[in-house]
């Protein structure tokens, strides 16, 4: 009997003793893998930030100040003064213009019964796919000195597209996509069951829309004007094309570190281009924590209904934006196998031999695209796998919440400025990482860095939405997590896995601003390419290229759109 009760009291102990060794040893991992995370946000994030604050300290041979006393003697330059008084104004000009076009065009998508909608949607997108560099070219085609249009802009008062009149224009179409993103989410939650109140009470439709419309919208109109005023004062590529001496502070940031090795001054002027979008940031932040839910469970949807006048009105409207979109595009596409602009119209494949074959960038195309897959797959992995451990596992709270930090600056952080922290801090011979610099990896790094915000807070929204007794009960049943991660909620989350996939994909193909610093003869690529043609008067060259990143996005986006088909139709036959 002894031996019987002494062998039935061992066989729980050593179950206990297992089941512990396996706790500390998934705790472990996972703290072992947040760790990796927050070391790689320290030497890729706030090492380049904390680099670029440094450089003010750093003695100038160009100047007899450092530190808070450089800052005050560069804001008493006047061409900084005069750069940023531009920077703003122009940004606040777009801003005015932008948001009442896409505003309607999104109203139009969400509130009229009018045909082809999803069409509609898909070519106001299409930018997105191109570099913004597209814009500024398709621009000087049709209004430059050698413009199609030139009469047309002259009757308008206005002597030259280059300058402000050209950057404003070109950011409209840039900027007017990402803008009607954010206003279609937001009115596209509305209840119905306001408007049926209004109605009975014979409320005009003017009334309907200030009273009811906006509030609701309000959250979405302040983000997206943000949202604009940011990404148009912290562009480089745009006035870089179209600009002429139309001083910017991204072009002053450019000159200063490329042309005039000015690292002190440009440190003053990228701290200067963080204003806007740090402020952009606790505005939006504060936002969200105010936001209450529009739709509550007992709320209707709403659903337009049938009005001949106002959708006749809103199909005319939403026509005439498309076709301006597709004019910008077509133009780009048209004067990318035109001979030689404007004396040779022949239709032939000159600029893309001369680009491909005679100046042998065909390497640049294939180097983006390696950016491209290397940034989508790394990135699109890290995103998962650190959103994972983030809100669906336990212990590390501090730890946790600094990371969640971290993940959320990127958002404010522009482009130019990360690219210049890269230099700084990379380029540093004591800095035991100084191998990368110049390679294909820093650029990768880099490059998910920038657009990791976006990727991580769309994650952490889909994961929200998993219910955690999916976790409980693998806890229960000593399932290690990993499993759970990989059996459960990587297929659940597949279609908002292939959504950031892309976003990093086509971001990556024509992101510039990031990677115009740290690129080399062997690591170029077709954005940076664009540029370097651009100055060297190849426009037909820069044209062509950025015909081809769009092309090669625009089929890769066709791609993921039947990855998702597919993956909808497993997820039918799994709930079946």
């Amino acid at each position: 009997m002894s031996r019987l009760s002494t062998t039935g009291s061992i066989s729980p102990a050593k179950g206990n003793r297992s089941f512990m060794a396996r706790f500390s040893r998934e705790k472990l991992i996972i703290g072992a893998v947040l760790c990796i995370t927050f070391l790689f946000f320290i030497f890729f994030l706030f090492g380049p930030l904390s680099a670029i604050f440094g450089q003010m300290f750093v003695e100038n041979s160009l100047s007899d100040y450092t530190g808070f006393d450089a800052i005050v003697y560069y804001l008493q330059s006047p061409s900084i003064l005069r750069s940023l008084w531009n920077s703003i104004w122009v940004s606040l000009a777009v801003t005015v213009i932008v948001i009442p076009l896409a505003f309607i065009f999104a109203y139009a998508l969400t509130r009229s019964c009018m045909p082809f909608k999803g069409i509609y949607r898909s070519i106001a997108l299409l930018p997105l796919l191109a570099p913004s560099l597209l814009s500024a070219i398709s621009i000087i085609y049709w209004f430059g000195n050698q413009g199609v249009a030139k009469g047309l802009w002259g009757l308008l008062g206005i002597d030259s597209i280059y300058g402000a009149p050209g950057i404003i224009l070109a950011e409209i179409f840039a900027i007017f996509p990402h803008v009607l993103m954010i206003l279609v989410t937001a009115l596209s939650i509305a209840d119905q069951r306001l408007y049926e109140v209004a109605d009975a009470m014979d409320t005009s439709r003017f009334r309907k829309f200030i009273t009811i419309t906006i509030p609701g919208a309000k959250y979405g109109l302040v983000s997206a004007t943000m949202v604009s005023f940011t990404l148009v004062i912290t562009d480089f590529g745009i006035p870089k094309i179209v600009g002429g001496s139309f001083d910017v502070l991204a072009t002053d940031l450019f000159r200063m570190i490329i042309g005039q090795q000015n690292f002190q001054q440009g440190s003053v002027v990228a701290m200067l281009l963080l204003v806007p979008a740090v402020l952009t940031f606790i505005v939006e932040y504060r936002l969200r924590k105010k936001q209450v839910a529009t739709l509550s469970a007992r709320s209707v949807r709403f659903t337009p209904k049938n009005h001949f006048l106002f959708d006749s009105l809103m199909t005319l409207y939403v026509l005439i934006i498309a076709c301006l979109m597709l004019c910008m595009l077509l133009m780009a596409v048209y004067a990318s196998f035109v001979s030689f602009w404007p004396y040779n119209l022949k239709l032939s494949l000159l600029n893309y031999k001369s680009v491909l074959i005679d100046n042998n960038l065909g390497k640049t195309l294939i180097n983006s695209l390696t950016l491209a897959v290397s940034v989508a797959s790394l990135g699109t992995l890290l995103v998962f796998v650190n959103s994972y451990l983030l809100e669906k596992t336990q212990d590390f709270g501090k730890l946790k919440q600094i990371i969640r930090m971290m993940t959320t600056l990127p958002i404010a952080i522009p482009g130019l400025v990360l690219g210049l922290g890269y230099i700084f801090f990379f380029n540093s011979p004591s800095n035991p990482l100084n191998f990368l610099y110049h390679s294909m990896a820093i650029l990768v790094f880099c490059t998910i860095i920038h657009y990791y915000a976006t990727s991580h807070m769309t994650m952490t929204s889909s994961l929200k939405a998993i219910d955690r007794e999916f976790e409980a009960v693998s806890q229960s049943l000593k399932v290690p997590f990993y499993k759970t991660m990989v059996r459960i909620t990587l297929p659940i989350s597949l279609p908002t896995l292939v959504d950031i996939s892309r976003y990093f994909f086509i971001n990556s193909m024509t992101t510039i601003s990031a990677v115009i610093f740290l690129y080399s003869p062997e690591t170029e690529l077709a954005a940076v390419a664009i540029l370097n043609l651009d100055d060297a008067g190849d426009v037909g060259g820069s044209t062509a290229i950025a015909v081809m990143i769009t092309g090669i996005s625009l089929v890769v986006t066709i791609i993921y759109y039947f990855i998702e088909l597919w993956i909808r139709h497993a997820n039918k036959r799994w709930a079946n």
